[in-house]
C-alpha cells in the first residue's frame, strides 16, 4: 500500500533508504513540515533509541510504501 508522504504519521511503518539500503522503518518523529519537503526520524529497530535512529526527507507530493498495516480504523457498531 502507498501513501502521500503528506500523510505519514508517527508510528507508520515505511519503506525508507537507511544504512546503505531500502528497508522497514518505523516513524519515530514529525521533524519539519516546509512547503516542499517533509523531513522525518525514523528508526529501523523495534525497540526505539535515539542513537539508533536517522533522519529521512521527501518531497511532500512523494508516493511512500508502507511496509505494514500500523494504523487501526475504528469501527462503529451500526
Amino acid at each position: 500500500m502507498n501513501i502521500q508522504a503528506l500523510d505519514i504519521k508517527v508510528g507508520d511503518c515505511i519503506i525508507a533508504y537507511c544504512k546503505q539500503k531500502m528497508q522497514p522503518c518505523t516513524v519515530q518523529r514529525l521533524l519539519s513540515s516546509t512547503q516542499n519537503n517533509i523531513t522525518l526520524r525514523v528508526s529501523t529497530s523495534a525497540i526505539y533509541r535515539e542513537s539508533a535512529s536517522f533522519v529521512v526527507q521527501f518531497h511532500r507530493e512523494a508516493l511512500i510504501e508502507m511496509a505494514g498495516l500500523t494504523r487501526t480504523k475504528s469501527i462503529s457498531p451500526r
